[in-house]
């Protein structure tokens, strides 16, 4: 192949890239408020059945994202998507399962009895609240801002993402 010839593999848009991360916002803070719920009890489920929820609703929670982005391009487009766009629906929803992984892997270690359940979801929560700082960190990394306004954007994140684990907190407490 010479320098020539397209490789066939093109960069993401901005507009691609924007939908992919936040898709795994959505799907973070979904994983997060299952595990909240299921480390408040954590005594009365196994590790197996751990995993079976929160893979479940994750799941479920792509296909509906899924049938929303199918739907809002019927609206805008008045027509299916191609197959390109397409794809990438589908492979922005496949990409954001790797926020599972860890959680996964972490209650599979639980089911092994290398811990318990309450330690794997309580590291499960550890990893999440990481990988929304992860996740916003990617979206501000190409901003032409000083670093201290970058700062203060990640801070502000911070802050949101614990308001919403909080209400999340409060919602299965009430």
């Amino acid at each position: 192949m010479n320098a020539t010839e397209p490789t066939g593999r093109r960069e993401p848009t901005a507009r691609q890239r924007a939908e992919s991360l936040k898709e795994r916002v959505y799907i973070s803070f979904t994983s997060l408020a299952v595990v909240l719920a299921l480390r408040s009890h954590a005594d009365e489920t196994t590790p197996g059945a751990a995993a079976a929820t929160l893979s479940i609703v994750v799941v479920g929670s792509l296909l509906g994202i899924f049938v929303a982005d199918l739907l809002s391009h019927l609206t805008v487009h008045a027509k299916l998507p191609s197959g390109r766009e397409l794809n990438h629906m589908i492979a922005v929803s496949t990409e954001a399962l790797s926020v599972l992984v860890t959680p996964l892997l972490l209650l599979t270690a639980a089911g092994l009895g290398l811990w318990s359940t309450a330690v794997a979801l309580q590291w499960a929560v550890v990893v999440l609240v990481v990988t929304l700082l992860v996740i916003g960190y990617l979206a501000i990394r190409r901003l032409e801002l000083p670093v201290h306004l970058k700062a203060v954007i990640v801070l502000a994140e911070v802050v949101l993402s614990m308001v919403v684990i909080g209400l999340e907190l409060l919602a299965h407490n009430l």
